[in-house]
């Protein structure tokens, strides 16, 4: 089968899509939804997410230099969503979608959504000015999982957290795993008991 060539565009997909909090001193906590956003160093552990510089949430997180990353289960789609078409500036986002908001010690201002089932508490280290976002590169500095995720010996139950993802315009849910990391090179064994019931 032939490709047909398109006009370049940002068509990788699906993509994660997240809620970001953020606050600074005297400016109550907002959430921005954002599907650009992605995993860029593991030592330190650091994600990026792009900001339209005319996002209400762009200079929160430029002033305050933090941010969190909430990750986004089934339940929170309606909020998600809402949180990406509506602005910050007009409303409080945490008490129009019934959200909590939950102080991170790790941060001064940027609170986590008690509702996620995971957030990444971030820092900013750097922000790149790439033309019509702005990408802040964040540095993990504490992370929560919800305790019912973890399973014995600490492993998180992602098909139980019911996780949504972004494919150009749609929410979508995951299915339940059909690989894992070196599953095309595991032996029989090992791939009946890692994938057994899944």
């Amino acid at each position: 089968m032939s490709f047909i060539t398109m006009k370049p565009g940002t068509l990788l997909s699906p993509t994660p899509v997240v809620m970001v909090s953020c606050a600074d001193e005297g400016v109550r906590p907002n959430i921005i939804t954002i599907a650009w956003v992605g995993t860029i160093n593991s030592d330190p552990p650091m994600v990026s997410i792009s900001v339209r510089e005319e996002r209400y949430s762009y200079n929160i997180i430029k002033n305050s230099g933090e941010f969190v990353v909430n990750l986004v289960s089934r339940e929170l789609m309606r909020a998600t969503d809402m949180c990406g078409v509506k602005s910050g500036q007009d409303m409080d986002k945490f008490l129009a979608c019934g959200l909590t908001a939950v102080p991170i010690p790790a941060l001064h201002y940027a609170p986590a959504v008690a509702q996620s089932p995971a957030y990444l508490a971030c820092k900013v280290r750097q922000s790149i000015d790439l033309g019509s976002h702005t990408m802040f590169l964040g540095e993990i500095v504490d992370m929560g999982i919800r305790e019912d995720l973890l399973q014995d010996g600490g492993k998180i139950d992602f098909v139980k957290a019911d996780l949504t993802a972004y494919c150009h315009g749609e929410y979508m849910g995951l299915t339940p795993p059909e690989g894992f990391f070196g599953y095309s090179v595991a032996r029989p064994e090992v791939l009946k008991r890692r994938l057994e019931g899944k």
